[in-house]
């Protein structure tokens, strides 16, 4: 029995039990046809083959079973650029495109700026801010090879030679006054943590989601460790927990951090803190 792309659509968010259905639905099956979703909506009556469907439908079994849709398709766009994600990475989410707004911002006339983003991943905030600023000088570091790896070939996929990738924790191997600016999506999730999505839990690594001292561990590491190497006037950016906010401001200061500046994402939830070294 021939399917148009309108049912196999149909038959798709029937299966899922997710609020994005309508959008799995159709990424999923533009991956298949090799097509955008402005040619699912142009050609709702067309015949999908057999051998696409099949396709389809083994896709949408993985979904169903809670596989994040980025993993599947092993893409996600971040700052307009197409990036590769595998489970070795977080996937990247719209609310840090915060932290690059911000960056971008404390870097106006700063020439040849030198930024480190730590705990990398896919290079999604390195990648987006070196697009921006190719007179940038960014360094991008993860603990993790296999992210790396992904990072490093994002930057050569998108043609970004500003970028270099460095396998450290944190700022552990770096030099005093080596940058103007610090930004990390650090791990900020508590153990434990009942909210935390069943799929995120079950795909995505728990080592760059999941921080001990109620997910306040790392970003105390990223403080005190900027502390030691910033220059009077760099900046720290850090995205965190919509509640941890007066938490991270504190150990800002407490690290001699000031004009310290809370932000909020688009949802309208506290996220991203910012402070400049005294």
């Amino acid at each position: 029995m021939s399917v148009s792309i309108k049912q196999a659509l149909q038959n798709a968010r029937q299966q899922f039990d997710v609020g994005s259905a309508d959008l799995d639905a159709e990424l999923l099956l533009c991956h298949v046809l090799e097509k955008n979703r402005s040619y699912l909506r142009a050609w709702p009556e067309k015949e999908i083959s057999s051998e696409r469907l099949d396709q389809f439908s083994q896709l949408i079994d993985r979904r169903k079973h809670g596989e994040p849709v980025a993993y599947i398709l092993g893409n996600q766009e971040f700052w307009s650029l197409l990036l590769k994600v595998t489970p070795a990475t977080l996937i990247p989410r719209p609310e840090t495109e915060l932290l690059v707004e911000q960056a971008l911002m404390k870097l106006q006339g700063i020439a040849n700026p030198i930024i480190v983003d730590l705990g990398t991943g896919s290079g999604a905030i390195a990648l987006a801010i070196a697009s921006e600023r190719p007179d940038a000088l960014v360094v991008a570091t993860d603990y993790s090879l296999d992210a790396l790896v992904v990072a490093s070939g994002n930057a050569k996929q998108l043609g970004l030679t500003n970028v270099f990738f460095v396998n450290a924790s944190w700022l552990d191997c770096f030099a005093i006054n080596a940058f103007d600016l610090v930004v990390s999506n650090p791990p900020y999730i508590e153990v434990g943590d009942p909210d935390l999505a069943s799929d995120v839990r079950r795909y995505e690594p728990g080592s760059a989601l999941v921080s001990d001292d109620s997910g306040l561990a790392d970003i105390k590491i990223i403080a005190r460790q900027s502390s030691a190497l910033l220059g009077s006037g760099s900046w720290l950016m850090l995205e965190h927990g919509w509640m941890q906010a007066s938490e991270v401001k504190n150990v800002l200061q407490n690290n001699d951090f000031v004009n310290g500046e809370i932000l909020k994402d688009l949802a309208g939830h506290d996220r991203v803190t910012i402070a400049q070294k005294k």
